[in-house]
């Protein structure tokens, strides 16, 4: 009689946990990379910006920060505290926010037409700080212009993108960066937003803030959708 050769059940077990496990280390491999990609993408594209925004002061011309870029720089913002010292981009498109903080709306800040500033920035790169900005603190903005002006933070809130609106009325000028909510979530995109208000005070002496706030730093915040606001 033929004698018929089985496999055991344990070595069967065993090589398909080898394979689920080689499954999940590879999945595992490639989020880590792609979460290593974005933070490496976010800091190399802000060194390239603040080499444009220094063109764009002298030659007062959109100065894109590579050939293919569909965004510019368009002003600059500073956290003296907190060593942020970031590039605003001219849109805060899904693209561009991968590279930095963009202005929501259409416009030149302090002008007629757009008295006010919106910035909008991902929660786990550019904006990340935005978390640790405090009540009374001091933030200051570079126009195209090459002019500064400083800001104070005056509230912080959580609103619901479904029910409330950044079209609301405000009276003067005003700056306002906003980020996504929570900021331990694990899913992008929710409704909730985190809003910084901050209004525009007196001037101070510039050269020592960005001398204190090095180029590139501050690359930390995912940020808003502004669709639907």
């Amino acid at each position: 009689m033929a004698l018929v050769t089985t496999t055991p059940r344990t070595s069967v077990a065993h090589f398909m946990v080898w394979i689920v496990a080689s499954l999940l280390f590879a999945f595992g491999s490639w989020l880590i990379g792609q979460g290593a990609w974005i933070h490496i993408k976010a800091v190399a594209a802000q060194w390239l910006l603040q080499r444009a925004w220094q063109e764009t002061l002298t030659t007062q011309q959109p100065v894109k920060p590579w050939p293919w870029a569909d965004t510019w720089p368009v002003g600059r913002l500073l956290v003296p505290r907190l060593n942020i010292n970031q590039i605003i981009l001219a849109n805060a498109s899904g693209e561009s926010l991968a590279f930095g903080p963009g202005k929501v709306g259409h416009g030149t800040f302090l002008d007629e037409d757009s008295p006010s500033l919106i910035l909008s920035g991902h929660r786990d790169t550019h904006f990340s700080f935005v978390r640790d900005l405090q009540l009374g603190e001091r933030l200051t903005v570079q126009t195209l212009q090459g002019n500064w002006q400083d800001f104070v933070v005056e509230t912080r809130e959580v609103v619901d993108s479904r029910i409330d609106t950044l079209t609301r009325k405000q009276e003067g000028s005003l700056l306002q960066l906003i980020t996504c909510y929570p900021f331990e979530s694990l899913l992008p995109g929710g409704p909730l937003r985190y809003v910084i208000t901050a209004r525009p005070v007196g001037p101070q002496n510039i050269s020592q803030v960005v001398t204190s706030a090095s180029a590139g730093g501050g690359w930390r915040g995912r940020g808003m959708m502004v669709e639907g606001w």
